[in-house]
C-alpha cells in the first residue's frame, strides 16, 4: 500500500524540505498543515493513511492534535516528529496513542516503514 501522508509542522521550511524528501522516496504528500485546524481540514479532505505530526506545533499541542485526528480520521496512522531526541520526549510520546516517534533528522520513507511495521 502506498503511503499518502499529511505533514503537520509550524515551520514552513521544514514542511517544504520534508515534503521534497518524502516525495523523492515514494511517499505521496497529500497535504501540508501549519496548525491543528488546518491539519483536521486537510485530513478530512484528503483521507491520508499517514500523518506526521510535530509534537511542538507552535503554540498548539501536537499530542492533543493526535487525539483529535484519531477521533476524526481513525484510518490515519500517526507518527510524532520533533527536533528533539526520543529520550527528551519520552513522557509526551508515552502519553500519546501515536504509532510511534521519529526525530526530524531521521525522517525518511525507510524509517517510517520500519516504525509502522514494528509498531
Amino acid at each position: 500500500m502506498k503511503l499518502r501522508a499529511l505533514l503537520v509542522d509550524d515551520n514552513e521550511d521544514f514542511l517544504a524540505s520534508a515534503g521534497r524528501l518524502l516525495e523523492s522516496q515514494g511517499i505521496e504528500v497529500v497535504g501540508y498543515a501549519r496548525s491543528g485546524a488546518e491539519a483536521l481540514r486537510l485530513a478530512a479532505a484528503h483521507e491520508p493513511n499517514l500523518a506526521l505530526v510535530d509534537i511542538e506545533l507552535g503554540e498548539e499541542d501536537g499530542i492533543a492534535l493526535t487525539r483529535e485526528l484519531e477521533a476524526r480520521a481513525p484510518a490515519t496512522q500517526i507518527v510524532l516528529i520533533s527536533g528533539y531526541d526520543r529520550d527528551d520526549m519520552s513522557d509526551l510520546i508515552s502519553d500519546s496513542s501515536a504509532a510511534g516517534y521519529l526525530p526530524k533528522n531521521a525522517l525518511g520513507a525507510d524509517a517510517i516503514a520500519d516504525l509502522l511495521r514494528t509498531g
